[in-house]
């Protein structure tokens, strides 16, 4: 009885002590500061709702203390256009944006956004960039840059033009002053549209003044999302590109402190973003234009906008002709666009 007595006596102190250890080792864990990061997107808040702060939310809770994400908007921190820079020098540690608006000096920036008519609908962006090549040469072309180190491409919503007055005809677009994004409006120019630069936030107001006459920036999705359908009653159905490309960036740096296991984590978040964008678009671009009820939709006839089509073949023969990734990029889409082609319906019609 007595060795039974002291058996369970040392059991009991070997139970204590190994307690012991695990409350001193679970504070010690707690202890350690969680990495913290600051991301921007180029989104304003009530689109930020959708494209991006569904996944950053899902990050922070399934990183469980390790690391969280702070999400700011566009502009919030420093103007979209600087937000390449501002990530490179550590004012921010990551950016979801296209390569287009934040002036990222990369060769291939000016596939970012809108490149006219590179897709047709969404699931081409991911298809191109992870199956036909577009994901290796984004990542050669940023591995030349010091400091950033991009992540992962999606797709979002197709460009239309969103308007005060309604748009029937090429000639009505003549002389219209449109926030767009900067390549799209290079190509948009040489039908007479005047490209403005504004900050987001102050594009609804500009429309309102008078100092826009339309947005060349998204579908109708976002139209009605943040606000411009109050103030655009018109929407033209014929879209210059079926997805705008974007992508996550972070600091060189800042993603090697990362431990891998986290680094994974993201990952899965960026693709839940890019999952729940496909779906939220495909969806509201559809009902919307039936059920929407703010803004009257327009067409400008097939034949008369087959003259923009041909244009976009000559802006893509000119950036091809600088050469070396560009070329190569516009290789790919070329080769893509004849294989969906031959594939016919539903990849593509006529």
């Amino acid at each position: 009885m007595q060795n039974r007595r002291d058996f369970l006596k040392k059991a009991g102190m070997a139970s204590a002590a190994a307690a012991g250890t695990t409350a001193l080792a679970t504070p010690y864990v707690h202890a350690q500061s969680p990495i913290r990061w600051r991301l921007q997107t180029y989104a304003g808040a009530a689109l930020a709702e959708h494209v991006v702060k569904p996944a950053i939310d899902a990050f922070n809770k399934a990183a469980n203390g390790e690391m969280e994400i702070e999400l700011y908007y566009a502009d919030q921190l420093v103007p979209t256009g600087e937000l390449f820079r501002a990530m490179q020098n550590g004012t921010i540690d990551a950016v979801q944006s296209d390569d287009d608006s934040m002036a990222a000096p990369v060769d291939v920036s000016v596939f970012g956004g809108y490149f006219p008519f590179a897709t047709r609908y969404s699931l081409d962006v991911q298809a191109l960039f992870y199956k036909h090549g577009l994901a290796e040469i984004w990542e050669e072309a940023y591995g030349e840059v010091e400091g950033v180190t991009w992540l992962s491409a999606g797709s979002w919503d197709p460009c239309h033009f969103n308007t005060k007055e309604p748009i029937k005809s090429l000639e009505d677009l003549k002389g219209k002053r449109v926030f767009t994004f900067p390549t799209a409006g290079k190509f948009l120019s040489r039908f007479g549209v005047v490209p403005v630069t504004l900050p987001w936030e102050d594009v609804e107001v500009a429309v309102q003044t008078g100092e826009l006459d339309g947005i060349a920036w998204s579908g109708i999705t976002e139209d009605y999302t943040v606000g411009w359908a109050e103030v655009t009653p018109y929407l033209l159905t014929n879209n210059i590109c079926g997805a705008w490309v974007g992508s996550f960036f972070a600091n060189s740096d800042r993603w090697n402190e990362v431990p891998d296991h986290l680094k994974q984590l993201f990952r899965l978040a960026m693709d839940s973003s890019h999952y729940y964008r496909l779906h939220w678009y495909w969806a509201g671009e559809a009902d919307l234009r039936v059920n929407g009820g703010k803004m009257e939709l327009t067409t400008i006839p097939d034949a008369e906008w087959a003259t923009v089509e041909a244009e976009a073949e000559k802006f893509w023969d000119e950036i091809a002709a600088e050469g070396g990734r560009k070329e190569r990029v516009v290789q790919i889409l070329r080769n893509y666009r004849t294989l969906m082609q031959k594939a016919g319906p539903p990849y593509r019609y006529g």
